[in-house]
């Protein structure tokens, strides 16, 4: 592996310098995001083809619709229990050898269930333990692909390559989505593992060639600090350091409220589409389809920010919420599917705003741990979400659950940036790495 660039000069190359640039494609300027970017579309549509063709492997094993569910549980269980450990280990070693070394044991682990299903010997026992090693690798290689994309490029062309991310995922998804059934159909089950294997193998044969450019979020701190103690690497201080943040606590709040109350609406407006609307399953189709356009329109408008904040994300989900309550007031499909794509653009391009913040904010030798508790968090949120929602439809319908959610999110979020704002100075001693970016000065605005 490559030792880490040079620090730059006086004067410095056109790469390297801050731009002013909104373009939200502005990081495919670099040739590292673009073979990464590239890299992400191969892998995320490996990994959605194995996802589809899974799910229907374990229907054909057992028949029930609960096991599919518990196999998509086991994989998504680690990351509430061992993220934590999986973000310090982040932070403990090279991040380039730890996502090469984590995306080949995931293709190690597809290409062992496709040698099971080959030889007709997967059974739901072995998809389960194969499920959670999946899940165990993913704690380790989740926030280290993050930060390893984040050191590709200028801190202030962070967001842009968030918003790319998002819009990668989702060709990836779409992709892997339709290739799931040809490659079935011709080839069968275990060659859709075996094609997430190679789509695993061709990032780690990637990452050695990518070379983190000058300014980028880690770049300096690479270079220059020292390897930090290991006493100073360790779970405890990344709690504390989360804890006592006040901008990163308030994030989580904020999401939090927002990923209970709202965003399910999976959930939510198939009940009111098919419910209240009268609508069946074509019109709940073109809403889902709304809300995927207004998904891909957020992340371009997300990429173009350059100096995102808590504050940006709090405002954006307090507009989200108030789209929301009037969602849950609309007397036709029509009135609803004006107001989807908007809820649909806010939420996207709030998660760019948020992702941006949780990457950059901590400095460089505390941010896998950071995303290690932020998994945590979010496990929380996706396991405890869906249920609480539930519970409130039952109590108040489909038209109640999304006014009152967003509602309550609005107010919430919205009180709080009139009491106290989100932009107090957290009062955080840290012992501090040569290079290290500890303050939203980087990002040139306060949060």
């Amino acid at each position: 592996m490559s030792t880490a660039p040079a620090l730059p000069t006086p004067r410095t190359t056109p790469a390297a310098r801050p731009s002013a640039s909104r373009s939200p494609w502005r990081s495919l300027r670099h040739r590292g995001m673009r073979w990464w970017s590239v890299a992400n579309l191969v892998s995320n549509a490996g990994t959605w083809m194995q996802l589809t063709v899974q799910n229907l492997l374990v229907l054909q094993i057992t028949g029930s619709a609960a096991a599919t569910g518990l196999s998509m549980s086991v994989q998504a269980a680690p990351a509430l229990f061992v993220s934590l450990l999986g973000g310090a280990a982040v932070d403990r070693w090279p991040r380039k050898l730890t996502v090469a070394v984590s995306q080949a044991l995931l293709g190690a682990v597809a290409f062992t269930t496709a040698l099971l299903v080959a030889v007709d010997r997967i059974d739901m026992t072995s998809l389960l333990v194969l499920a959670a090693v999946t899940g165990v690798i993913a704690t380790v290689d989740g926030p280290a692909c993050a930060l390893l994309g984040n050191d590709l490029v200028p801190v202030a062309d962070v967001p842009s390559a968030i918003g790319v991310g998002a819009l990668v995922h989702s060709a990836g998804r779409l992709a892997g989505t339709a290739l799931a059934g040809v490659t079935v159909g011709f080839l069968g089950t275990s060659a859709a593992y075996a094609a997430n294997g190679l789509s695993f193998l061709f990032v780690a044969a990637v990452v050695p060639f990518l070379r983190p450019v000058a300014g980028a979020v880690r770049g300096r701190a690479a270079a220059e600090r020292a390897v930090p103690d290991k006493a100073e690497l360790s779970v405890r201080q990344g709690l504390a350091f989360f804890v006592r943040r006040p901008r990163l606590v308030a994030l989580a709040a904020v999401t939090g409220l927002s990923s209970v109350f709202g965003r399910n609406y999976g959930l939510t407006l198939a009940v009111l589409v098919t419910g209240p609307l009268a609508g069946g399953a074509g019109a709940f189709g073109t809403v889902s389809t709304v809300l995927a356009v207004g998904g891909i329109l957020g992340a371009v408008l997300g990429a173009r920010l350059r100096s995102p904040s808590v504050r940006t994300v709090g405002v954006l989900a307090t507009a989200g919420g108030l789209l929301q309550a009037a969602a849950g007031l609309s007397p036709s499909l029509a009135v609803l599917l004006v107001l989807v794509l908007p809820m649909a653009v806010v939420e996207s391009v709030s998660d760019t705003a948020g992702t941006a913040v949780l990457q950059t904010d901590p400095p460089a030798h505390m941010r896998g741990r950071v995303l290690g508790v932020w998994s945590s968090i979010g496990t929380v949120w996706g396991l405890g979400g869906p249920p609480a929602l539930g519970l409130l439809m039952e109590w108040a319908g489909a038209r109640g659950a999304l006014v009152a959610g967003g509602l309550l999110i609005a107010g919430a979020i919205g009180a709080g940036l009139v009491r106290r704002g989100v932009a107090v100075p957290a009062a955080l001693r840290l012992p501090a790495k040569d290079g290290d970016v500890t303050g939203r000065e980087a990002l040139g605005t306060a949060a």
